[in-house]
């Protein structure tokens, strides 16, 4: 228990200071291996709390450099972020030195302007008014609620302050509600440390210290991490890219390699900026929160894979099929049907002749797939499609007893293996089967054992897209060679795709994130 937990019952004298967790550990040493820094305007600001190692003024940290090189997390607790003026400094220099800063110079910068942090925003209108349904102001049409690390003793508002944190990362936010026809967020800026009264400076902090704690996780071994990587997870997704074993090979290896490797959920979308990089192992869709994960580590300047772009891309079939018609390469017969011409249907069949596959653009794990085998079916199954995209793609039916997948990294073949369609099924999962019969068998060879058109047509296609982690699967008739689609979020789980690279498989990405973070810090130092 924290001194200001022991205390939070007692009224504040003037002769007391709060005190918060940071001076629990080693003097400026977090637990992480990471320097954490407080910096104020004045030591003033800080009279209230205890003294500590880590508190620095704004003025020192602009002015000593070298004091404050390596691996460090600020808190800058400057009485304001005006532009321009020494809080917005401390933050755009701290990113300037690879430091993690909270707040961002993105924060500052959103919450400058009502037009930029509204669109943060959209997404808290149900939640607002939940919350507020009984709301302890009584009659009132308007308040203001003060957050700490988006933190609030008001319960019903706890869910709304976590997610206003999370969308705007800031020590201290001033959040206006007002009512009209339902309640809205009227304002969003930043508060003042200086400015807290007696009780508020007790709750800042005590969201100070659990902001401590949750930063600088307690390392396994004594050894301090070259970096620290997130790997975004679904504990209860039915279908996951890696399983539990695999989850816990890369941590195990990336212990070996100098990276913590901590495995992140939704609930942690707040905590991205502690990281140097972030590996999602969820699978990704561009309409949830998982593409939100990969813009936000991007702004934050992580290493992503699965990077936004390479999301955007695999995830709509249309896009590749674009891309693989106007590259020349090796596809199936491949048409694009839309909503607004049911006339072209039947033309369509013709030209690809039955059994045709109709597919949605962003369909995953065979999902949205349908083989039609005549005109009827045709229209029934486009009918049913058309309700979730205006567009889908129709194409040739070409049997093959497995796919193959080729994983590719950095533009060069990782692995291969052979996916066998589900039993009695024409897909490698049908969704339909019992539980033990969903997907087909998989058998992992040696790239170099691979067709070589199959593994030159993969890489060919991957590095169209970008430099990060993909799984392409193809088939072959014959001497024809086909891309079916290129997946971002391929699987990589034990047992199956590192049947023949064991841990290598493991390493092999994670060195990709080693040579990209080495890279970044290689450049911010020239």
């Amino acid at each position: 228990m924290s001194a200001v937990q022991a205390n939070r019952a007692e009224v504040l004298d003037k002769s007391e200071r709060c005190t918060i967790a940071l001076d629990d550990q080693p003097p400026g040493k977090p637990r992480s291996g990471r320097r954490l820094l407080i910096v104020v305007e004045r030591r003033e600001d800080w009279a209230s709390y205890l003294p500590s190692e880590s508190l620095m003024l704004v003025q020192d940290y602009l002015e000593h450099t070298d004091e404050v090189a390596g691996r460090t997390q600020v808190i800058n607790l400057c009485s304001s972020y005006k532009y321009l003026g020494q809080g917005y400094y401390c933050s755009l220099l701290a990113e300037a030195r690879g430091h993690k800063v909270i707040p961002s110079v993105r924060t500052i910068s959103e919450l400058s302007r009502k037009a930029l942090y509204s669109v943060g925003l959209d997404d808290l209108g149900r939640p607002l008014e939940r919350a507020l349904a009984n709301h302890p102001y009584g009659g009132t049409e308007a308040f203001t609620l003060t957050l700490y690390f988006g933190k609030t003793p008001i319960e019903p508002l706890q869910t709304v302050g976590r997610q206003l944190f999370e969308a705007f990362p800031c020590p201290v936010l001033l959040v206006e509600f007002r009512r009209a026809d339902t309640w809205q967020i009227a304002g969003i800026k930043a508060g003042s440390l200086h400015k807290l009264r007696d009780e508020q400076q007790y709750m800042f902090a005590d969201a100070l210290d659990a902001f401590n704690r949750r930063t600088w996780r307690q390392p396994d071994s004594k050894r301090v991490a070259r970096f620290d990587l997130a790997i975004l997870h679904d504990p209860a997704e039915a279908l996951p890219p890696s399983n539990a074993e695999a989850l816990s090979r890369f941590i195990v290896n990336g212990k070996s390699l100098g990276i913590d490797v901590e495995l992140i959920e939704k609930k942690d979308y707040a905590r991205l900026a502690e990281f140097d990089a972030l590996f999602i192992r969820e699978t990704t869709r561009v309409n949830d929160h998982t593409y939100r994960f990969a813009k936000k580590a991007e702004s934050e300047g992580l290493i992503v894979i699965d990077d936004p772009s390479s999301i955007l891309r695999c995830t709509n079939k249309v896009y590749l099929a674009d891309l693989l018609k106007r590259r020349k390469l090796g596809m199936p017969a491949t048409e694009i049907l839309y909503k607004d011409r049911p006339q072209e249907l039947e033309r369509v069949g013709r030209r690809l002749g039955f059994p045709l596959v109709l597919k949605i653009p962003d369909g995953c794990f065979s999902q949205g797939v349908i083989k039609v085998a005549d005109a009827q079916a045709l229209t029934s199954a486009a009918q049913k499609l058309f309700e979730h995209s205006v567009l889908l793609l129709a194409q040739e039916y070409c049997y093959t007893e497995y796919d193959w997948r080729i994983g590719v990294l950095d533009g060069e073949a990782l692995y291969a293996c052979q996916y066998f369609m589900s039993k009695g099924h024409w897909q490698i999962y049908n969704h339909k089967a019992e539980a033990s019969e969903i997907n087909g068998k998989c058998r992992a060879v040696p790239v170099a054992q691979a067709p070589e058109a199959v593994v030159k047509l993969a890489v060919d296609t991957a590095r169209l897209i970008g430099d990060g982690l993909y799984g392409v699967d193809l088939k072959q008739v014959g001497e024809r060679v086909m891309v079916i689609e290129v997946n971002d979020n391929p699987n990589l789980d034990a047992g199956i795709e590192d049947a023949v690279l064991g841990d290598q498989l493991y390493r092999r990405v994670l060195h990709a994130f080693i040579q990209r973070l080495e890279a970044k810090y290689r450049n911010r130092a020239n």
